[in-house]
């Protein structure tokens, strides 16, 4: 590919894309504050109502004056970046059979998600409010069937909606899941959530995978962390020095955990 037809729009779609299909904890994430990504430190306020009192009725007594719906003001910051730099020699992309800069360039959204996968995680590990060391039931204890019962619990004990609630599990602990009866159902509900990339479900979770995870299991709602990214720039140039095509571009992001009690992090010990 020459650098006359190289069009940075089409490119950055295509990255973000590739970016985006990716992600794991990005995809579980709301996107509801993303809007305009400019710039590295770029600010989003989002305001946090407190819960709105409810009072019993008598009809036989006047209702109370209104409350001032009051709340807290969270900002979420465009506080990470990643970049990729690299170029193709002429003579290699003559020879190649293949589009080596469009095979590249899916190699970079790839290693781009591998970086935002490690930042949203440092996010939501900070960030969660209940964090709990645990340990995996015996098979006549019930199994990691038994073990997504306490996590469910411990949900249920800080009053988290029970709607769409998602659990992210280690790559170990897979096979193991598929092979218990109890995760699996033959609904097309269930090959719903299977084509969107959940593994199973069970205990009230959509159950995902995460190879960025080894002995953790996070439990956490899409509501409870917000996340904004956006490849901002992609440039082609020609390097001063040799006979090759060079591509640089930048991906920002921010992420923020906006509900911690609905953030459950929970380490699994041997």
């Amino acid at each position: 590919m020459a650098i006359a037809n190289f069009i940075p729009q089409v490119w950055s779609a295509r990255l973000l894309e590739n970016l985006q299909q990716a992600l794991v904890f990005g995809a579980l994430c709301n996107r509801n504050y993303e809007g305009d990504i400019a710039q590295w430190g770029d600010t989003v306020h989002i305001n946090i109502l407190n819960d709105i009192t409810v009072k019993p009725y008598d009809p036989s007594v006047s209702i109370e004056d209104p409350e001032q719906i009051d709340g807290g003001d969270a900002t979420l910051t465009i506080d990470h970046g990643a970049y990729y730099n690299f170029y193709i020699n002429d003579v290699d992309a003559v020879q190649a059979r293949a589009d080596l800069m469009d095979a590249a360039m899916r190699n970079a959204a790839y290693r781009l998600a591998c970086d935002t996968e490690e930042y949203i995680l440092g996010v939501i590990r900070s960030g969660a409010g209940v964090k709990q060391t645990v340990s995996i039931p015996s098979a006549a204890d019930g199994g990691l069937y038994a073990l997504l019962l306490q996590v469910k619990t411990a949900m249920d004990n800080e009053n988290v909606p029970r709607m769409n609630r998602k659990l992210i599990l280690p790559p170990a602990l897979e096979t193991e899941l598929l092979l218990d009866n109890r995760f699996v159902t033959g609904s097309a509900d269930a090959a719903h959530r299977l084509a969107e990339g959940a593994v199973a479900r069970a205990a009230g979770f959509d159950i995902y995978i995460s190879a960025d995870l080894d002995s953790e299991i996070i439990a956490m709602t899409p509501e409870a962390v917000t996340f904004a990214n956006q490849i901002t720039r992609v440039d082609a140039y020609r390097p001063e020095k040799g006979f090759c095509d060079g591509v640089k571009g930048l991906c920002l992001s921010g992420a923020k955990v906006l509900l911690p009690d609905a953030v459950c992090v929970f380490t699994i010990s041997e």
